[in-house]
């Protein structure tokens, strides 16, 4: 029996599910309220506890969520009695057993795993671990794509065939001591990947990098070795030609608009190129891509669009609201936004100022975690509305959703790697 410490978790509920999948007893233990990262646990028939360092019995193999410290009760607890791993130490045992895609980045990881896994899939049997709480693996599986976060140099603890890196650029402040010690966990990654490297070449820290196997840049620039020209876009397809140093390699019509997505969607390209895959079953696989949760997901509701992003960057922010407005130039753009992390906030309370202003109303909720006591950071909300001229605090409740609700017709976009989505119901509920 595999038991999780924290199995709502996004990476966790992924793994769990992908043990289920291979035919493992799963079962785990976290919060009571509902997290979107539930929906496949609850699917699969997976057992979900309240945390009880009860739960823990000696013949169990316990794999601990990355937020949860020593000290915790039934970390403690299952110190004492089982074979425990922490999860990125076990994500990295199993990665061994297939041909692995590592995809990392500071922005862009779920979106590109997730097209990863769909272009692999066309042509073995793929398994994939996404940060949205998707995670599947089967026994013939061939190729395993593995959404790898920088957290604490977690990533460190995988060993990958191949890797795509998106882009860099300084997160996790509260581990991180500047953006020189960011950029060296990646390049201690870039040591890990045995086989060949693609790399984000428009990003001047990714160009830093130094690599001692293949590796191949892409970007919207000619001056990498992938890259697109004669791209056309209309609100919802883009087309392309795909070149390779100079030579068009193939023609693509895809359903993704926006820059940030064909950044994303050039990775995947490339290492699918160095593969020899067939272009025209990529393009097939592409026109059957299914996003991931909550990666810029948009419901019409009553005449009101809902945007449900996990943006809890200030550049994932900006693109979110930018897309947003491209998207929907002819309506109010209402940014909801709730943080994560206090020492994020301090940190980068002025660029969040900045992408938050590009919205027409800015609307921001309280943030608390488990992770908030580890910072040691000392704010609330009110610093960063204190920043933002014209920016409201709103409760995250009926009386929040009523003054919300008012903007109907318009476009609301909740941003954040937390629970936001509640909020959200309860508008939906009152129009």
């Amino acid at each position: 029996m595999y038991y999780f410490i924290g199995i709502k978790g996004t990476g966790m509920a992924s793994l769990a599910a992908m043990l289920y999948d291979l035919g493992y007893e799963v079962c785990g233990s976290d919060l009571t309220k509902h997290f979107f990262t539930e929906d496949e646990l609850v699917r699969r028939g997976i057992k979900i506890f309240p945390f009880d360092e009860n739960n823990i019995k000696p013949e169990y193999t316990v794999i601990i969520g990355n937020a949860f410290l020593e000290d915790f009760p039934e970390v403690v607890q299952a110190r004492k009695l089982c074979k425990c791993y922490r999860y990125h130490e076990f994500l990295g045992e199993l990665m061994k057993g297939y041909t692995s895609v590592s995809v990392c980045g500071s922005h862009g990881k779920t979106t590109t795993t997730t097209i990863a896994k769909t272009v692999f899939s066309e042509f073995a049997p793929t398994g994939y671990l996404i940060g949205d709480g998707e995670g599947f693996l089967s026994q013939d599986a061939r190729y395993l794509c593995v959404e790898s976060c920088e957290f604490r140099r977690h990533f460190l603890a995988y060993h990958p065939e191949y890797a795509i890196i998106t882009n860099i650029e300084i997160d996790h402040v509260d581990y991180f001591k500047d953006e020189q010690d960011y950029f060296d966990a990646y390049q201690e990654f870039v040591r890990n990947v045995s086989k060949a490297v693609f790399y984000y070449g428009d990003d001047a820290w990714c160009r830093k990098l130094v690599f001692s196997q293949e590796a191949f840049s892409f970007g919207l620039s000619k001056e990498n070795d992938y890259y697109i020209e004669g791209l056309s876009s209309d609100t919802a397809r883009s087309d392309f030609d795909l070149m390779f140093r100079g030579e068009k390699i193939a023609h693509y019509d895809v359903p993704f608009v926006g820059d940030h997505l064909m950044i994303d969607i050039l990775g995947v390209l490339s290492l699918a190129h160095y593969m020899g895959f067939d272009p025209a079953r990529v393009e097939e696989a592409l026109n059957s891509y299914v996003g991931p949760k909550r990666r810029y997901v948009v419901e019409e509701y009553k005449d009101t669009v809902f945007v449900d992003d996990y943006a809890h960057h200030p550049t994932e922010v900006k693109v979110t609201i930018e897309a947003s407005r491209k998207r929907f130039p002819d309506r109010k753009i209402i940014a909801v936004f709730k943080p994560h992390r206090a020492s994020r906030v301090l940190y980068f309370a002025d660029q969040f100022k900045d992408a938050l202003m590009k919205a027409d109303e800015i609307y921001l909720l309280d943030f608390t975690s488990i992770d908030d006591k580890q910072d040691g950071t000392d704010i609330d909300i009110t610093y960063l509305a204190d920043k933002i001229p014209g920016s409201k605090v709103l409760s995250e409740d009926e009386a929040g959703a009523r003054i919300l609700a008012k903007y109907k017709g318009e476009c609301l976009v909740f941003m954040s790697s937390k629970d936001i989505y509640n909020i959200a119901e309860m508008v939906k509920e009152l129009l």
